[in-house]
């Protein structure tokens, strides 16, 4: 995976520091749409839905402004959904560089040009859903020729050398077996992987969970493998803690200890802050104080371990290193 650029690292780190020490949030999540081209059996959303007052790409500069993260994400639904998409972006990007932004998205709706497009926009890291390494992924999205077209699209944009696509691969219990195929895909398209863990809370299905001794056993040896893997490039995104984080999370059922709302939080397509994606308390722009005291003082969820908390649970001289090493660059280029 590609690092930042020392001026740029160095103005992500102070502003994260500064947020950390200040307890305000280190991620933002920008949910820019409801609407989806898939309809995911893992998640809530799907399908078109009522777009008519979601933000406009100016508003977006205002809520940088007042949230000032060091990392942002644009998601959905789809985002890709969303014309405008590359005028968000820089609208988010404003700042010299900062915030980190990170563009998750299926990647139904993406060309060669919007990819391009996207990058001078001043997208950092394209994270592309991959749930299975071959044409179940159509299944599990309910979108015929998903796979077909990421197999023809990621490599052509690979290729042109920014090494900033991330695969991002959510372990459920349909797919745990394939954790090291899924690594394989990274490899064989020449870009970077990330796993993620199942939620139920999303939906309410725990049947996409792991729950049973022979998923876990599963799951140990495909990480196992995978950590072993490692060969000091950074295509492997996720730190060893992270994914021994992950191990602990599907064997014990949960995760308590959950900063939601205060490390990070979810602006919805509206405009409201929630304290996560799947925590629907919502409040106004400059009730964030209030957020964390009605919800995050008091938060007892433990039902997910998403990457932005995954990354956000940890001591700050922990998350400092890894960020360091794996993705800033303390070097000038």
């Amino acid at each position: 995976m590609r690092k930042v650029p020392l001026a740029e690292s160095l103005r992500i780190i102070g502003r994260g520091t500064v947020n950390w020490l200040r307890q305000r949030p280190i991620v933002v999540s920008f949910e820019v749409t409801d609407s989806c081209t898939c309809y995911c059996r893992h998640c809530d959303h799907g399908g078109p839905k009522d777009d008519s007052q979601n933000l406009k790409p100016a508003d977006y500069r205002r809520y940088t402004e007042v949230l000032n993260p060091c990392v942002v994400q644009v998601s959905g639904g789809e985002p890709l959904m969303r014309s405008d998409v590359a005028e968000i972006v820089r609208n988010i990007k404003h700042q010299g560089g900062v915030p980190y932004t990170i563009l998750v998205s299926n990647w139904s709706e993406m060309t060669l040009d919007r990819y391009r497009e996207l990058h001078a926009a001043g997208v950092d890291q394209f994270s592309v859903s991959l749930d299975f390494p071959d044409a179940r992924h159509d299944d599990f999205r309910v979108y015929p020729g998903l796979y077909s077209h990421l197999s023809d699209l990621v490599p052509q944009c690979a290729a042109l050398g920014y090494d900033d696509i991330v695969l991002n691969s959510c372990i459920t219990s349909e797919n745990v077996g394939e954790i090291q195929a899924m690594a394989d895909k990274a490899r064989e398209w020449g870009v970077n992987i990330c796993y993620s863990a199942y939620s139920s809370r999303r939906t309410g299905c725990r049947d996409y969970f792991l729950n049973s001794k022979p998923q876990l056993e599963e799951l140990a040896r495909g990480l196992d493998a995978v950590e072993r893997r490692r060969n000091g490039t950074g295509w492997i995104v996720n730190s060893p803690s992270t994914l021994e984080a992950t191990r602990r999370y599907f064997e014990n059922g949960g995760t308590p200890g959950c900063k939601a709302g205060l490390r990070f939080l979810v602006v919805t397509a509206q405009g409201q802050l929630q304290p996560c994606s799947m925590q629907f308390q919502r409040y106004p722009l400059e009730q964030r104080e209030r957020m964390i005291r009605e919800f995050t003082r008091s938060n007892t969820c433990d039902q997910c371990y998403v990457s932005i908390r995954s990354y956000l649970d940890k001591s700050f001289p922990r998350l400092l290193w890894e960020n360091v090493s794996g993705f800033f660059s303390l070097q000038r280029s």
